[in-house]
């Protein structure tokens, strides 16, 4: 049975609780209630915890610790075993949902694993905050969190998903803006749609629309604040505009994500509803253009 034990009786609650991604007054009714009630609260920051109880008019009565990156694996058999007791535990982030790219998977994944009771309070999240402005289609989508720092991991990151059709959407630090939009557009094209998500809800809420190429020039100059990314996903191309370059592309982009050649111009032919061959025939005169030094040097090693 969920949420009790045999030798100890009842367990307690872990309560996940979204916070305000900018707006205090976006914070969930239920939120006030749960800071009240809990036995501990758990927070990403225990400085913002104490401006966000004043903010609402609150005072925690429980014990309070603190719950971020860096004492999350420590911390976590500690908060279980006061589950484990019948203690109700909340865990609040900075800002959003817990777990999404902020701590929390690894207590969810502990309590589940010892049939402690899970529950949430829904609250803002800039993800699907995001999504609703961008002016992109929302039907689908997929989240990739936050790109790698390394230049060249990212590439490797923005290859996997070039193909992706579904919306993307992506967590960046505002002084990697330009570079990461730059690289989109060398991976997805120039002209991708996109929509640039900064500071939402809060005072200098933006959100800056266009081609991947003109966001990454705007950001050039500077940007700051807490930056979200919605990127249009892959255009379903068909037969008729899809060159040689371009199949020769999704070859390298599927062999950079660790697929054989053989494997990868299956793929591409099927996605392409082309045969096979033609696509082969593309990636060999790739390969000779680059032995001999023409079309740029550019093709299959």
């Amino acid at each position: 049975m969920t949420g009790t034990t045999g030798t100890t009786g009842t367990t307690g609650t872990l309560v996940l609780a979204g916070t305000p991604i900018g707006d205090v007054a976006d914070a969930p009714p239920r939120l006030a209630s749960e800071l009240e009630r809990a036995d501990v609260v758990a927070a990403e920051d225990t400085r913002r915890l104490r401006r966000l109880t004043q903010a609402l008019g609150v005072q925690t009565t429980g014990r309070v610790v603190s719950y971020f990156e860096g004492n999350e694996s420590a911390r976590t058999p500690e908060l279980v075993e006061a589950l484990e007791g019948g203690a109700r535990v909340l865990l609040v982030t900075d800002a959003g949902m817990p777990s999404v790219s902020d701590p929390g998977y690894r207590l969810v994944a502990a309590a589940v694993e010892k049939d402690i009771k899970v529950t949430a309070v829904p609250g803002p999240s800039a993800v699907l905050t995001a999504l609703a402005l961008s002016g992109l289609p929302v039907d689908r989508f997929c989240f990739e969190g936050f790109l790698p720092r390394k230049a060249g991991e990212r590439l490797g990151k923005l290859r996997e998903v070039a193909d992706e059709r579904r919306t993307l959407v992506f967590f960046e630090a505002p002084h990697r803006l330009d570079d990461t939009l730059a690289a989109m557009a060398e991976v997805f094209g120039d002209e991708r749609r996109a929509a640039v998500c900064r500071e939402l809800t809060k005072t200098y809420e933006e959100v800056k629309r266009g081609p991947l190429k003109a966001l990454a020039e705007w950001a050039a100059e500077g940007v700051r604040g807490e930056i979200t990314v919605v990127v249009e996903g892959a255009p379903e191309a068909g037969p008729q505009n899809l060159d040689p370059a371009e199949l020769v592309r999704r070859v390298q982009v599927r062999e950079e994500a660790g697929e054989r050649r053989k494997e990868a111009i299956a793929a591409v032919a099927a996605e392409a509803g082309l045969p096979k061959r033609e696509v082969f025939d593309a990636v060999v005169a790739a390969k000779n253009a680059a032995r001999t030094g023409s079309a740029g040097g550019k093709g299959l090693s």
